[in-house]
């Protein structure tokens, strides 16, 4: 497999990892208050970008300071 593409590949598959890690779980953000990740992109030009339940916007993965486990 050519560099490029494994690159490529690697790039999309921890894409994929921080989507399952991220979206449906409750964050604290670094304004303090608690909401839900919506959905996570690949920015090509800020890189990754969630967006927050009940924000406008697509915000930088940095927004988070702390994941919180879901409760059963």
């Amino acid at each position: 497999m050519p560099a490029a593409k494994a690159r490529a590949c690697t790039i999309l598959a921890e894409l994929s990892q921080a989507k399952v890690e991220l979206v449906g779980k409750p964050v604290i953000l670094t304004n303090g208050s608690a909401r839900t990740v919506e959905n996570v992109w690949l920015d090509e030009f800020h890189g990754l970008r969630i967006s927050i339940r009940e924000h406008e916007g697509r915000w930088p993965v940095s927004t988070i300071k702390l994941t919180l486990s879901a409760r059963p």
